[in-house]
């Protein structure tokens, strides 16, 4: 079975990475499976360079192939917040519930139509000795008043998809992997792995 390495502690993320690459008999690692690799400082400032910045540390070493995935919610009538410090918005102990409850304490009072936001996706592939590819993706909605939904992580249930009627706390796995950001950007991911052999069934 092939292997990479996800850099992330994010289960739920690490769940939808292993969902996307089971059919492709690739075994997905994560952080959570080497406890003692440091935290890999994020001082980018976008998704992708965060993304970038992580997957090559990381790569290097373990000198395995290492995606990387930086990812959140920007929202435009906070002008783009919260953005790179999606995960950290509430503080650093990184709560979802907090997080999600500082967005909606922002938003309070302001009507729909200026709650437009889109979740956003980088995904950074290093490989140690080649030069590390960067792919995105994204995903529009809207904020809603209150939490909608048990499943997912994260912001997904005050993200509205208006295409579908629902929030990411609303939909099935394989419903969230057709429209999410990192769903459309895994399938770009997914084109650039099928083009390397070591990646091929």
């Amino acid at each position: 079975m092939k292997e990479i390495m996800i850099a992330t502690k994010n289960r739920g993320k690490v769940k939808e990475f292993r969902d996307l690459f089971a059919s492709k008999g690739i075994d997905v690692k994560s952080l959570l499976d080497f406890p003692n690799i440091e935290d890999i400082e994020e001082t980018g400032s976008t998704f992708a360079e965060n993304a970038q910045i992580k997957a090559e540390a990381i790569a290097k070493k373990l000198n395995i192939p290492v995606i990387s995935d930086d990812s959140g919610l920007a929202i435009d009538y906070l002008d783009g917040r919260p953005g790179v410090y999606s995960a950290r918005y509430a503080g650093e102990h990184k709560n979802d519930f907090d997080n999600l409850n500082k967005v909606l304490n922002e938003l309070q009072g302001v009507p729909d139509e200026q709650r437009t936001a889109k979740f956003h996706c980088a995904l950074a592939l290093a490989i140690p000795g080649e030069k590390t590819q960067i792919v995105e993706g994204t995903c529009e909605g809207i904020i809603t008043a209150k939490p909608v939904g048990e499943n997912g992580f994260g912001y997904d249930p005050i993200f509205f998809v208006p295409e579908i009627g629902k929030t990411m706390a609303e939909l099935s796995k394989d419903e969230k992997n057709q429209i999410s950001h990192r769903g459309v950007a895994l399938r770009k991911m997914d084109k650039l792995l099928e083009e390397r052999k070591e990646f091929q069934r």
